[in-house]
């Protein structure tokens, strides 16, 4: 099965506790600190491998998640960093954040890397706490957690040139006499439900990848027939080759759809109208087609250059694969996105930073504060509430946010209850 949209979960490795300990050799009557860092856990990495062509595997396992870090040890022992966890995709891949819609990375090359949910840092040990003050703390922090977020995955097919058109104008068939390929065909609408690829090489020994896509329909660009699926995997190509059935057999008008699968190209995504285009006048062997081609002529103009072509009979496929490859030596790649689109999502998803501001306060119904936001929250997780050095530190890095001043200033009295997350104290002026 081919299978080019997924979507699945996955969460970074959550960074080993520190840990509090003591020097307690024999000798050593008055030891100080020796608690070990928690290691770092593990990033979840996607990797291209060429060997694979579709994301089937993703169907049965839809939840990725990296090991944490080793824990602190006594004797100053830091625990050990995670491996990363390495998950393989097919090349073509586009990852995308589910919430901001946002590409996160575009993988196209065999080897290529991404990470696509941080690590988690390991606590530090109650080593990292001494001070003059006070050089023996019972303070250590806890890992932190690693990143978690829903991705969608799509697979856009990687080939130089794409074959459009409506169903049972031909694609196929030209397909399958230009190429090795051997993809269905049959003589009803949408044989063709998923890309096939095919290797091309002209006489003079140029070759490129050709893709026969599904076939399109009025409306496809909002979903109709085959639409999306079909849509997304034009993006990738550089030339667009246009198959028309200008028999007319079915009772269409060749100019008619023309005209409709260039506004379908054009609605669903304005660049498409870049890539240089070539039209192919399929079925000249059947009867109305040479006076169906000489009105296409007339109404597109004499500037827009037209090759007409019997993918059965194999009559002008030599000039139409020569002009392909002359048209794919001066055509350029085209960016997928835009570079201001990619920068804000990666300094979203590498650099693990916060969105907005650190905290937000709102008011529950029975007239609890809860307290939310990416740093806050961060710090509770962060925090060792078994001991009274950690809750004192917590207290006051609150203060230093400034989550005091705001309670006040949202109303909160002595003894108002204030939740974080599962957390509950009271507030104290």
């Amino acid at each position: 099965m081919f299978v080019d949209h997924v979507k699945i979960y996955v969460k970074g490795g959550d960074g080993g506790d520190g840990m509090v300990a003591f020097r307690r050799e024999k000798y050593v009557p008055n030891g100080g600190p020796a608690g070990g860092d928690g290691g770092h856990g593990g990033n979840v990495v996607f990797e291209v491998d060429e060997g694979l062509r579709t994301l089937m595997d993703f169907r049965y396992k839809r939840h990725f998640k990296a090991p944490r870090g080793e824990h602190g040890m006594s004797k100053g022992m830091h625990g050990k960093n995670a491996d990363d966890l390495i998950v393989k995709v097919p090349p073509g891949t586009v990852v995308m954040n589910e919430e901001t819609n946002v590409v996160i990375a575009d993988l196209v090359e065999h080897g290529q890397q991404a990470i696509i949910a941080k690590a988690g840092r390991g606590g530090r040990g109650n080593s990292r706490f001494a001070t003059p003050a006070n050089p023996a703390p019972e303070l250590s922090e806890k890992g932190e957690p690693g990143q978690e977020l829903n991705v969608i995955l799509e697979l856009k097919v990687l080939a130089d040139v794409g074959l459009v058109g409506f169903p049972s104008v031909g694609k196929s068939t030209l397909l399958s006499v230009v190429s090795a390929a051997k993809p269905k065909i049959g003589a009803y609408h949408f044989t063709t439900i998923v890309p096939n690829l095919g290797m091309i090489e002209t006489d003079d020994h140029r070759s490129f990848a050709m893709a026969d896509l599904p076939g399109l329909i009025e409306g496809a660009h909002e979903g109709v027939g085959l639409g999306h699926q079909f849509l997304r995997h034009i993006e990738r190509t550089r030339v667009i080759v246009h198959v028309i059935d200008m028999s007319g057999m079915e009772g269409r008008d060749p100019h008619e759809d023309y005209l409709t699968i260039n506004d379908e190209l054009k609605q669903y995504n304005l660049r498409l109208t870049e890539r240089p285009q070539i039209i192919v006048a399929n079925k000249m062997d059947m009867p109305d087609a040479e006076e169906n081609l000489i009105a296409f002529k007339e109404k597109v103009g004499e500037d827009v250059q037209i090759f007409p072509i019997s993918a059965i009979s194999r009559q002008g496929l030599k000039e139409l694969l020569f002009a392909i490859a002359d048209l794919l030596e001066v055509t350029p790649e085209f960016p997928l996105y835009d570079e201001e689109e990619e920068q804000s999502e990666a300094t979203v998803m590498y650099k693990h930073e916060a969105k907005g501001e650190d905290f937000d306060i709102t008011r529950d119904d029975d007239g609890t504060f809860i307290l939310s936001g990416y740093a806050i929250e961060r710090l509770f997780k962060m925090t060792d509430f078994s001991r009274e050095d950690g809750i004192r530190r917590f207290a006051r890095q609150l203060r230093a946010m400034g989550v005091d001043e705001a309670l006040r200033e949202r109303g909160a009295q002595d003894g108002d209850v204030v939740r974080l997350q599962e957390f509950e104290f009271e507030f104290v002026d």
